[in-house]
């Protein structure tokens, strides 16, 4: 019951069977009643408003009351008092809690202005697999919520990211850009042992030197991608943070976890899980260390759920089991609800198979594995059929400026790779920056035959590795003719074949088209006294 000095201020009517409620305007919270169907409540206060609010862990929904009236409704659940008690530092022990473990403490969102509904955006645009409730659409137009914190886990199983990585980053920016916040979650702990997810074999075993610098290059990309998206739809200084879970899996102790941690998993339920079924039909069949990667991945999502508010984790469609082991940990050990999981498709090759690390012709996001010009190039050669797509679910553009590029595809005098080119640029600018971008573009203007950009050997150095090439003496090359340079250098296999291509207008040096095969190489030919471009046709060079 509220005390007869707040009751004198305020007048609060309730229809409904039972709730736990929570009303507070800066005084201690008064908890009434337990079970819900629906609120009612019509509050008056003398002088000027102050807004109320009423918390309702269930739903992780705030209601601000302004001497106005509002009808929603609400789950079962046991209460939880919300605290700001901070949490980083309790013991492994503690996660074993009873009901008055503390709730996540959500942070207040600005009132000015509707910041877009994150899971509109991504269904319309293809982005979104499966949720694992759906009250997580509410929590994300929840306007006096504050914003959500979603995590998406990297393993650094390698130096680079590489694009099936991408959409992770790009999922968790369009929650930054809808005024939430982003946690890139580095598996510095679990990348020890390996996701089994869509893997067919067990993955080898990293040594501590290799960890440690995969862990360098992976963070170093992922805050050069998200920092982009800085205060993009937020107030705050930083909209993301990049942790490592090694931080706190270096403090659990092997029967500590079994006991308390390990007494909740059902091996009913880890068996059933996609992942593991296919494992265990294969000849490899699946190793104990594997097999526990689900639940130390779970582990991952109950410690940030409790100790950094994070309620929502993202992943690929593979790793829905993965990411529900984490939301049975928070129920069945915090007893509390409130954490979301989320899937996106997977990224995959024209041939069905999903881009990895593993496989040859990745694709890697660090110019240092693979140049902006060629990561650039890769997007250019996307498929027709493609492009809309890649448009859609890679890019930030505007619905109606895809829908706009798709429509003029059809239309008479459309210029071929248009769409291409927009996407190229998109995702290169998103991924390598304006300075990347810029570079993609002067190598790509200078490599093109017939153009008319000044080559140099900074240039030409920076996509020598992208294009093949070989290594002659000088003197070898000077007053050499151009048909035997040609065949000297690999470009073509014969004369004959090289001749042919001259008189259809398909050979060039420097970009230049050489017209008469009699041509000798002279020393104004070489490129800062160091370097010639051959060019056969529109693709070929050397």
């Amino acid at each position: 019951m509220l005390d007869k000095k707040r009751k004198k201020n305020m007048k609060l009517y309730v229809y409904a069977s039972s709730f736990h409620l929570i009303l507070f305007q800066n005084q201690p919270a008064y908890p009434s009643l337990p079970h819900p169907i629906f609120l009612l409540a019509a509050l008056r206060l003398r002088g000027k408003p102050q807004p109320l609010r009423a918390e309702f862990m269930a739903s992780r929904t705030f209601l601000c009351f302004h001497h106005g009236k509002l009808i929603l409704p609400f789950t079962t659940t046991k209460f939880i008092p919300s605290s700001k008690r901070p949490l980083k530092n309790l013991s492994f022990s503690s996660i074993s809690c009873s009901l008055n473990t503390p709730q996540p403490t959500l942070e207040p969102k600005s009132q000015l202005g509707s910041p877009p509904n994150v899971i509109k955006i991504l269904e319309e645009r293809g982005l979104l697999e499966s949720v694992t409730n759906e009250n997580l659409r509410l929590a994300c137009s929840d306007q006096t919520a504050g914003p959500l914190k979603v995590y998406c886990g990297f393993d650094p199983t390698a130096e680079s990211l590489h694009l099936g990585n991408l959409l992770g980053l790009i999922v968790l920016s369009w929650f930054q850009r809808c005024g939430h916040k982003a946690v890139a979650l580095i598996g510095g702990a679990t990348g020890r042992i390996g996701d089994p997810s869509g893997k067919s074999q067990e993955r080898p075993e990293l040594d501590l030197k290799s960890l440690e610098k995969n862990i360098v290059g992976i963070m170093d990309t992922i805050n050069k991608i998200l920092s982009k998206n800085a205060n993009l739809g937020s107030q705050e200084n930083s909209n993301f943070v990049i942790l490592n879970n090694y931080d706190w899996w270096k403090e659990v102790r092997l029967l500590d976890f079994l006991k308390q941690v390990g007494r909740y998993a059902r091996v009913g339920s880890m068996m059933s899980k996609e992942s593991v079924k296919k494992r265990l039909e294969s000849e490899q069949g699946m190793s104990y260390t594997e097999f526990t990667y689900q639940l130390l991945q779970g582990y991952d999502f109950l410690y940030l759920f409790k100790n950094e508010s994070v309620s929502v984790q993202i992943g690929g469609s593979d790793q829905w089991g993965n990411i529900t082991a984490g939301t049975e940990l928070i129920r069945k050990i915090l007893q509390a609800e409130g954490a979301y999981g989320l899937t996106f498709p997977l990224l995959l090759k024209s041939d069905g198979t999903k881009f990895g690390k593993s496989e040859d012709g990745a694709i890697w996001l660090s110019p240092s594995m693979l140049s902006p010009y060629k990561f650039y190039q890769y997007f250019f050669s996307v498929p027709d059929a493609d492009v809309v797509r890649f448009l859609k679910i890679l890019t930030f553009l505007s619905m109606e400026e895809i829908n706009e590029l798709e429509s003029g595809m059809t239309r008479p005098g459309y210029v071929p790779n248009t769409a291409q080119q927009r996407l190229a640029e998109e995702i290169t600018r998103f991924v390598h920056g304006e300075d990347g971008l810029n570079e993609a573009l002067k190598a790509t203007e200078a490599l093109r035959p017939g153009s008319e950009t000044k080559l140099d050997w900074k240039t030409i150095e920076g996509i020598a590795e992208d294009v093949p090439s070989c290594t002659l003496p000088y003197n070898q090359v000077v007053n050499l003719s151009i048909v035997d340079l040609s065949v000297c250098s690999g470009l073509f296999e014969s004369k004959s074949a090289a001749r042919r291509l001259l008189k259809q207008g398909g050979l060039y040096l420097n970009n230049n088209r050489v017209d008469n095969e009699i041509k000798r190489i002279e020393a104004e030919d070489i490129v800062d006294g160091k370097v010639l471009l051959l060019s056969a046709g529109k693709k070929n060079k050397a």
